[in-house]
């Protein structure tokens, strides 16, 4: 097996600029945190410094840490039979997740949350915005959240797979600029370095190709569920949201700080849209459910103003049938559409909230799904009527 120089990787690969991000989501797996003890802080610290550091400057940071299983697979080392099945993964899961939050908590000036996801929690819309209102009100609470598979409760057909999988969609979860990958790799090379002396690593990927993908291996330690493929599967994911991919070593000190300076020595993938353009034109286009909300002129003057949330106040009605998640079209007092946008309520509750104060909507209807009908970022103006996909 050939040994990574780092010497000469930072040679072949120089820094480079990192996107302009005031939201990130950094994915750090098991490789920089299993040791034969358990957990270290060895690379962590560095990693968590850089948390630390953005929040400082004014940033958001949303962790997904690999760790749990190859922590409970080292406090059961001398009763573990060795089994690798998903039910022994998932026992060695429940046992893990306290240390593996107690590591990120004893390196964090902050708070640090624990969030588990799973596979339904991210395909249904109400338990997606239900999700994503948590993550955003602990970011506004200035707390870390840690997040983690819910491994304990998935089922095989049903799991995300991995934690690389799991930080792109968290990014496109929490409207991220930009994902953060760091692992004990480099860089994405033409080959994989640990067998191929010749491989070179790539500084920067356009676009995900064939060709690309063809470069990526496998899981290099028995620590980690994922590999360079599941890496680039990642970018994919998060490039369709508009989210470019770094990935970087979260070993090397030195590359870790430089991400403080805006830096990067590593592969960054780039995203063809803007994390806004993308989801503007998903909002745009996607098939709407049967019904609308009908606003009066001041919230219309409002929308078409720029970016800026339906609160009930502006209300006049709801028509038709909707659930909240689901995406409807906002139509001005004469009927013309003027948006589209995710309801965080439904018809009938739409209906009663009309022409409310955001303050009344705790006790109209006994909860408060918060403040806002539809929330600006779930909100894309319509400029002609919106065409709609079918295929």
């Amino acid at each position: 097996m050939t040994m990574i120089d780092t010497k000469k990787v930072r040679d072949v690969l120089p820094e480079q600029p990192l996107p302009q991000w005031r939201r990130a989501v950094l994915k750090v797996g098991s490789n920089l945190l299993a040791a034969d003890g358990g957990l270290t802080p060895r690379y962590a610290e560095v990693l968590a410094g850089f948390i630390a550091a953005s929040h400082a400057e004014g940033r958001q940071v949303v962790l997904v840490s690999s760790g749990a299983v190859a922590a409970g697979r080292a406090l059961l080392r001398e009763h573990a039979s060795g089994g690798d099945g998903l039910a022994a993964r998932q026992a060695l899961a429940a046992l893990g997740q306290a240390p593996m939050i107690a590591l990120w908590q004893s390196l964090s000036p902050r708070p640090v949350a624990q969030v588990l996801l799973t596979h339904d929690d991210l395909r249904h819309r109400r338990r997606y915005l239900n999700a994503r209102a948590t993550l955003r009100e602990l970011l506004q609470l200035d707390v870390l959240p840690v997040i983690n598979e819910n491994d304990t409760v998935s089922v095989d057909e049903l799991k995300l797979g991995d934690n690389d999988n799991l930080a792109a969609i968290v990014a496109a979860l929490v409207d991220a600029d930009l994902l953060l990958i760091a692992s004990d790799v480099d860089a994405l090379y033409t080959a994989d370095p640990r067998h191929d002396a010749a491989a070179a690593p790539i500084a920067h990927v356009a676009a995900l190709t064939p060709a690309i993908a063809a470069m990526a291996g496998d899981s290099g330690s028995a620590a980690g569920t994922g590999g360079m493929r599941t890496k680039l599967q990642a970018a994919g994911k998060a490039a369709a949201a508009g989210i470019p991919t770094a990935l970087f070593s979260g070993r090397d000190a030195a590359t870790v700080q430089a991400l403080q300076r805006g830096r990067l020595r590593g592969t960054l993938i780039a995203a063809p849209s803007t994390r806004l353009q993308a989801r503007k034109i998903w909002l745009r286009h996607a098939p709407a459910a049967p019904g609308r909300i009908r606003i009066d002129a001041g919230a219309t003057k409002a929308l078409s103003g720029g970016r800026v949330s339906l609160l009930p106040g502006g209300v006049l009605g709801a028509d038709g049938e909707f659930h909240r998640g689901d995406l409807v079209e906002i139509a001005d007092a004469d009927g013309r559409p003027v948006a589209r946008g995710l309801s965080q309520y439904g018809a009938a509750e739409v209906s009663r909230l009309a022409g409310r104060h955001s303050r009344e909507i705790g006790s109209v209807l006994g909860y408060s799904h918060g403040d806002e009908v539809v929330h600006r970022d779930d909100l894309a103006t319509v400029v002609e009527p919106a065409a709609v996909i079918t295929a």
